[in-house]
């Protein structure tokens, strides 16, 4: 690392080699020597992209054509490549292919050190560099595919015309995408059969001898499954090596601070505790619960209990909105004693998961409501449970029977099939906001319950009523030293007038988003 802004002379002409291509598996790590400055730079409008990213994914239908004109200007203002055809030979204004790419290279590993600290930062940066991934690989030319394929030592090879004729049939009848006039007019790729188990087992392909035939449109399932393969193992190897770059205080305050940033705010500090009194959750369950948590209370009052993984989601979202410990003990307490769970036995077994919520027992953590990732992606329900996004792991036909008793219309609960379909379940949440709320079209890209919450009270109050402030700080989920690391980056800002003007604007922007 150097301060100067003078730039190595010499780069190695594997690293040129690699910049001379539109996409790659970042399996080479950046070589040069950086400034602190640059450093700074590039991690901030990488993480910008990251969050642009995910935000299209909750409003748009991912490759659609909005999705990806959103994201390719975007791309465009960051400075990041976003055309495959780019060339330095062609006159162009501002920087170079060559320096965009570069740029691309040395943020996304430097993401990696912010982002390889815990599951669910791992977990948000995987996720949201394979859209990135799938959107610049849907974007190749044909030929350009097949050389990323070779380069990375992916062989595999499209069939000729000769060997097509005699399966044209079984292509046909094999591939929902493709018809008999299309066949000989695009490429099929010959795999062997343990690369695309996911497309075999939801039979999108034609197997024989041990080999699937793909249709272009579909290798990026192949080339997705192996580049997360790489990313995850790649973050593990990174999460080792942290020790040594936190002993660099220039770094340690700006890896935590853009780690913090992701999930923008946790909902965790509570301003307004005790403005919603217990009386309150049957009405606002029904006005302004998302589906998730209307379906755990309404299960809670009928059975009079939830199990471990709900009263875990349910809880930290009371928590959330506002209930204070005193009333969450109460709130559970009475719920509790109406089924099968005397006063005494909620005590000894179950007063002290509700405390150890608020950080009172145990390693004193204070946990911060799920996200919408951590209810999808962490922890699916099993019999008898009731946690989970229903959007995600219900049934259709449940959900349908569920949304129909929600009293949403007919053509809505169409609209959100057609969405859960697709697998776009945080869109479907949105959509659902939309319909319960009688609005056009929601400002806001949904990630949290809380955030639907708190969103819905403003919509019911014509932006007025909100039951809690909104301007906490970020950090990341169950993370025990948040104070800590708040400390450390008013420390570096001390030292250094540039991190302090970055953390400023890193928060303005992720505060907006």
């Amino acid at each position: 690392m150097q301060f100067p802004s003078r730039r190595r002379k010499f780069i190695t002409n594997s690293q040129t080699e690699l910049y001379g291509h539109p996409l790659q598996f970042y399996g080479q790590p950046p070589l040069e020597n950086i400034c602190l400055t640059e450093f700074e730079a590039f991690a901030v409008d990488r993480l910008k992209l990251l969050k642009t990213i995910e935000n299209l994914g909750v409003s748009y239908v991912k490759l659609s054509d909005l999705y990806k004109k959103k994201l390719d200007s975007e791309s465009k203002a960051l400075n990041f490549p976003y055309r495959p055809d780019a060339d330095d030979r062609k006159p162009q204004a501002g920087p170079s292919e060559y320096e965009k790419r570069r740029k691309d290279h040395i943020s996304h590993f430097i993401l990696r050190l912010a982002y390889c600290q815990t599951e669910d930062l791992r977990r948000w940066f995987i996720q949201q560099e394979v859209d990135l991934f799938r959107y610049r690989f849907n974007e190749l030319y044909p030929p350009q595919k097949l050389e990323f394929l070779h380069r990375n030592n992916l062989q595999y090879d499209t069939i000729s015309a000769e060997e097509k004729k005699p399966l044209r049939d079984k292509l046909v009848n094999s591939s929902y995408t493709v018809s008999g006039i299309t066949v000989e007019e695009q490429d099929f790729y010959k795999v062997p059969f343990q690369d695309a188990l996911d497309l075999v087992r939801t039979r999108k392909v034609y197997l024989k001898a041990g080999y699937v035939y793909i249709p272009h449109q579909d290798i990026v399932t192949i080339v997705l499954n192996d580049f997360r393969t790489r990313l995850s193992k790649a973050l593990a190897l990174t999460a080792r090596s942290l020790p040594a770059v936190h002993s660099d205080e220039r770094l340690q305050p700006l890896l935590n601070h853009l780690s913090h940033a992701y999930v923008g705010q946790d909902y965790s500090i509570q301003k307004n505790v005790g403005k919603i009194s217990l009386d309150q959750i049957d009405s606002l369950s029904g006005k302004s619960f998302p589906l998730c948590m209307r379906q755990l209370h309404q299960s809670l009052r009928e059975n009079h209990h939830l199990r471990h993984g709900g009263r875990m989601q349910y809880g930290l979202f009371l928590k959330g909105i506002g209930l204070s410990l005193e009333q969450a003990l109460q709130f559970w307490r009475s719920e509790f004693i109406r089924g099968k769970v005397d006063a005494d036995k909620f005590d000894k077994a179950y007063a002290y998961s509700v405390r150890h919520m608020f950080g009172k027992e145990g390693k004193r953590t204070d946990y911060t409501p799920y996200s919408c990732m951590k209810v999808i992606l962490s922890n699916p329900p099993s019999q008898g449970d009731h946690h989970g996004c229903p959007f995600r792991h219900s049934e259709p036909e449940l959900l349908k029977q569920k949304l129909q008793v929600y009293k949403v219309s007919p053509s809505g609960i169409s609209q959100i099939l057609e969405l859960v379909k697709g697998m776009h379940v945080q869109l479907a949440c949105q959509k659902y906001f939309e319909l319960t709320h009688n609005i056009e079209e929601a400002n806001f890209s949904l990630n949290h319950p809380n955030q639907y919450f708190i969103e819905s009270q403003k919509a019911l109050g014509g932006g007025k009523d909100v039951k809690r402030e909104t301007d906490a700080p970020h950090k990341s989920q169950e993370n025990p030293a948040a104070k800590g690391s708040g400390a450390a980056g008013e420390s570096a800002a001390n030292t250094s007038q540039g991190l302090a003007e970055m953390t400023e604007e890193l928060d303005s922007y992720f505060q907006d988003a």
